[in-house]
């Protein structure tokens, strides 16, 4: 594994002024002193000496001797880093000379649009500042977002600046331009046209919009004999496969988890994974919320065999291999009355059956407010049968529904791909157009799309990097990103959404629909017009216009979403699944099965170059900037392995070298990979880290597999983990009970797990509290809403210009989140029960930090709010070794990147810091700021709920609360006055200003021999 890019992560040996701090910090007396004056001869020092303080550059030039240089320099380099701090780079503020209206400086604006994840949109509110956009937060109109965002929404800001996009068309390798494609497509069209477009073939990611439908639809209308493709490595088919099989129709599920009282998850990572992953948290986490006098919950069974988030914040939780979930599905059925049309030998120990038992018994007792929801990785066969029971339960209609899918095309975009690979071997594709998704790198390794290519004459690739497909392309054409370009695309439940730019193309890309319409041999039409032209006539609303800019304005089209369907359920069923069943492969006990996952952080791997989320830690492992082979303890200890060790993983005879990771929870006898890794080309930041899952998937084994094997090599280097200990030991900071518990006793309910007395208090009485000033800021947050999916994370990073440290930086534990998502355990490590606890700067009362600084860099504002005055710190780290909690960050390095199209994202209202400093969670206070600038302009307080922080925009659940400490009336103190709410560490008397609520769980009441899953 490599390191971070140098241009990125400054190392210790390419500054002059660490490389002396090294050397001199050794040597003493006469030594020293030869020393100082041998390097007054370096030409690396003089250079440095010059490009860091230039004011000074003509003394030294007309110092005569080595005592004056070394006089100068010595101050010079006093102040310039051997204490830890280092120079500001210059900056120029240059004024408009137009200027734009409407714009004005230090005051951002919002615009509506939406970003796409797996083809299928989610709203968007896109922040910019002089019309650069620098943050996104979620459209509260939108279906998909709701007001909040993913960590891939809060990443595209980064991709948009990112320094290695593509930014030439190329012809053959070799520099061209967007006039020269044109010409030599045109000199082909009349051929093309003439043959009805035989030997032409499109290749696409999936598609929901629209316009680029309708385009793709004309084309195919001018070159009947051409066909059209598409490719989606990380898209589940096992919804509309199901659906085809259960109802005979193409439809898709849309679940309603705000109706749910009973979930059961057939390894359904429905909390955090996928375009639809925010309106399913927050429904499922609205019927969860525990208030004083709340007395229900809903109830969540997980049955999966890699340990999930979702599976995390079960109240019930099974792991299972997957050979095993189909008949988990078929044994519910038949507990629910519904034929399943498998056999009796399902496999499954009486302690799996007993578990099943309690599921099937909790759907049955909530029927018609239930819901048995299925992972989109599991087979058609499993999600028809769930159908099935969903039916019988009388859940349809209630908690789940059945739409025309809103994407575009064929149910399976994997056997288009395999399609389109035989057509290649039997020559009938002589040019190939490619839009984006980056096959030769995804593709299934047995359709060995990169060597077919090669017999394709005409390859032309459209993408927004140089990646491993651009390698095969003859023409190479520069992607516009969605920030950049018109376009429309749908949600999941099938709303439309306008996508506007916020920004002219940074490297002259094309958006899809520009480059469709030139191969539709239309003149070059703006993206915005193709756009209007398509949606002309069908918005709602009397005068076009006004329609168009509503539609703009509140990021969603009014009444686009699908309409809900019922088909009835095919009456051969039962003999369709039986035949399905009898095609499954036995897997003996001992077999290794592979299960194949997008990665949380980077997905498919088209955000491998986005150091935002190759830094950001995954839910469960913790781990950054690589994948692993994820196994249970219990096969860890049968095979002999630990982490770090380095193994050959074999499948099918294809092989490659990955790190083990136990994981804990994870089901025995089974290996999980996440796709994304192993990246050779498409951006230094993403290359060379972590091994290619794509090398041993197949096109007949896309989700799992039986047949793998492990053997160990040897042991490799650490792995980049942000968090090692995930027993909370004696001290217990992240608290969780029961409802049971909560119910029966809600004012003694923290106390049966925290129980500890205060120390004595060695600061006077009073002192540090703020209580009589108009605001005092304070934070609430709910465990029980916590879902782990790192929005918040991203967020935090995004708005407050946090910088990536790089891979080997986060091995020395030096990463740089003012928020952190801690992880814990409890129990067997083959069944244990998980917490999630949002850990940030606790903006203590009496804060141990400030008491230890020789500077005051840290101190109380009038607010309350701990704040770092940064041009004090000298880089002591004595506030760091005196938090309890952990969470100040020291800025080792010269982490800020100073690229030009990388500083465009900066947020203007944060300072970026340079190295030598301590930095920390502020609140957002450049939020409260703003707030407080406009009440006071209008003459008024704050208002509570006028502030958010990022975190809290951010969170999918609104597990976040921020406000005024002071305002009786204002959330935040509402829920600090809940039973279940507690400070962490709040014995040491530090009086934190977050309270968290405690997690409340809300298990299933089992009978004694259910216990223990042996």
């Amino acid at each position: 594994m490599t390191d971070a890019p140098q241009s990125a992560h400054q190392t210790a040996t390419d500054d002059p002024v660490e490389a002396l701090r090294k050397r001199l910090g050794r040597l003493r007396g006469r030594e020293l002193w030869h020393a100082i004056e041998e390097l007054a001869e370096s030409p690396a020092l003089h250079r440095w000496f010059e490009e860091t303080f230039p004011r000074h550059s003509a003394a030294m030039a007309e110092a005569v001797n080595r005592r004056q240089f070394i006089q100068l320099a010595a101050a010079s380099l006093a102040l310039a880093g051997l204490g830890g701090c280092t120079s500001q780079p210059r900056e120029h503020i240059l004024p408009y000379v137009n200027q734009p209206e409407m714009v004005v400086p230090g005051h951002p604006r919002q615009y509506a649009t939406a970003l796409t994840l797996g083809g299928l949109a989610r709203g968007a509110l896109v922040e910019t500042h002089t019309e650069r956009p620098t943050k996104i937060e979620g459209n509260p109109l939108h279906p998909a977002s709701l007001g909040a965002t993913d960590l891939f929404m809060q990443a595209d800001v980064l991709s948009l600046y990112d320094p290695e996009r593509a930014t030439s068309y190329l012809r053959g390798g070799v520099l061209s331009s967007p006039d020269a494609f044109i010409s030599d497509y045109l000199r082909e069209w009349d051929a093309l046209r003439a043959n009805g477009g035989a030997g032409l073939r499109l290749l696409t990611g999936a598609i929901s919009s629209p316009t680029l439908t309708t385009q793709i639809q004309r084309w195919l209308d001018i070159f009947p004999a051409a066909r059209w493709h598409w490719h989606e490595p990380a898209h589940g088919t096992g919804g509309r496969l199901g659906a085809q099989l259960a109802f005979g129709r193409d439809l898709q599920p849309v679940f309603h988890t705000d109706a749910a009282e009973v979930i059961v998850a057939l390894d359904a990572d429905f909390l955090t994974h996928g375009p639809a992953m925010i309106p399913q948290a927050r429904g499922f986490i609205d019927r969860r919320r525990m208030r004083a006098g709340t007395t229900t919950m809903n109830r969540l069974h997980a049955i999966e065999s890699n340990y999930t988030a979702t599976g995390a914040m079960a109240d019930e939780r099974l792991p299972l291999r997957p050979a095993r979930i189909p008949a988990a599905a078929r044994y519910l059925a038949d507990r629910l009355g519904v034929a399943s049309g498998g056999g009796d030998d399902d496999g499954l120990t009486p302690f799996q059956r007993r578990w099943l038992d309690r599921a099937a018994a909790d759907l049955r007792a909530h029927a018609g407010r239930s819901l048995l929801l299925a992972g989109e990785y599991q087979p058609a066969a499993v999600h028809a049968l769930a159908y099935a029971i969903n039916q019988q339960l009388g859940n349809f209609g209630t908690t789940i529904t059945m739409i025309p899918p809103p994407l575009t095309g064929t149910p399976d975009p994997h056997a288009s791909l395999a399609e389109l690979a035989e057509a290649i071997d039997a020559g009938e594709v002589d040019t190939l157009i490619m839009l984006g998704g980056n096959p030769v790198y995804s593709a299934p390794a047995d359709l060995d799309l990169g060597n077919r290519l090669l017999k394709v004459r005409q390859r032309v690739y459209w993408s927004l990097y140089h990646d491993e497909t651009a390698s095969y392309a003859n023409w190479f054409l520069p992607a516009a990103h969605e920030l950049e370009g018109w376009s429309d695309a749908r949600a999941f439940d099938g709303s439309a959404t306008i996508v506007q730019p916020l920004i002219a193309p940074l490297y002259n890309g094309w958006t899809p629909h520009e480059l469709l319409a030139i191969l539709a041999g239309e003149p070059r039409v703006p993206g915005q017009e193709l756009i209007r032209r398509h949606w002309s006539g069908r918005l709602d609303g009397e005068d076009p216009e006004e329609a168009w800019r509503r539609a703009l304005h509140d990021g969603i089209i009014a009444n686009s979403a699908s309409h809900p369907e019922m088909p009835p359920m095919a009456t051969d069923l039962p003999r369709r699944l039986f035949e399905a069943w009898a095609r499954e492969q036995p897997a003996a006990p001992e077999t290794l099965e592979i299960i194949f996952r997008p990665d949380p952080t980077i997905w498919d791997g088209r955000y491998a170059n986005n150091g935002w989320l190759q830094e950001c830690p995954k839910p469960m492992t913790r781990l950054t900037w690589s994948n692993a082979a994820l196994i249970a303890p219990a096969t860890a200890d049968r095979l002999g392995l630990a982490n770090r060790d380095i193994v050959e993983l074999e499948l099918d005879g294809r092989v490659v070298e990955a790190p083990i990771w136990v994981l804990a929870g994870h089901a025995p006898d089974c290996v999980t990979v996440h796709l994304g890794y192993g990246r050779r080309l498409g951006g230094r930041v993403g290359a060379g880290h972590g091994f290619s899952a794509y090398e041993i998937r197949a096109t007949s084994n896309l989700w799992q597999a039986i047949g793998a094997r492990l053997r160990r090599i040897k042991t490799g280097p650490p792995l980049a983990a942000a968090q090692y200990q995930i027993q909370q030991g004696e001290r217990e900071f992240a608290l969780q009970g029961n409802l049971e518990n909560f119910r029966d006793d809600p004012e003694h309910f923290i106390h049966l797990h925290h129980a500890e007395e205060p120390v004595t208090d060695l600061y006077p009485e009073g002192a540090g509290l703020f209580k009589n000033e108009p605001l005092s800021w304070g934070m609430s947050i709910d465990l029980t809403a916590c879902v782990g999916c790192n929005a918040c994370v991203v967020a935090c990073v995004a708005e407050n210009n946090v910088p990536v440290v790089g891979e080997r930086e986060v091995v020395r534990g030096r990463e740089m989140h003012w928020l952190r998502i801690d992880h814990y355990i409890e129990g067997p490590a083959d069944h244990p029960a998980t917490i999630f606890q949002p850990m940030l700067c606790q903006h203590c009362e009496k804060a141990p930090c400030e008491y230890v600084c020789p500077v005051k860099a840290t101190v109380h504002d009038e607010m309350g709010l701990n704040v770092m005055v940064y041009n004090r710190c000298i880089g002591t780290r004595y506030c760091s070794n005196n938090c309890p909690y952990k969470v100040r960050r020291f800025n080792f390095l010269s982490y800020a990147n100073e690229n030009e199209t990388r500083a465009l994202q900066y947020n203007p209202d944060v300072t970026v810091r340079m190295r030598g400093v301590m930095e920390k969670c502020t609140f957002c206070i450049q939020r409260i700021s703003r707030a407080r600038i406009d009440a006071k302009n209008e003459g008024r307080p704050v208002r509570d709920g006028e502030v958010t922080t990022a975190c809290q925009s951010a969170c999918p659940t609104r597990a976040i609360e921020f406000g005024n400490l002071n305002d009786p009336e204002s959330r935040v103190v509402a829920l600090k006055q809940e039973p279940h709410a507690y400070g962490v560490l709040e014995e040491l008397n530090t009086f934190p200003r977050i309270s968290y609520l405690a997690r409340v769980r809300n298990p299933a009441p089992a009978a004694e021999e259910d216990v223990s899953p042996s």
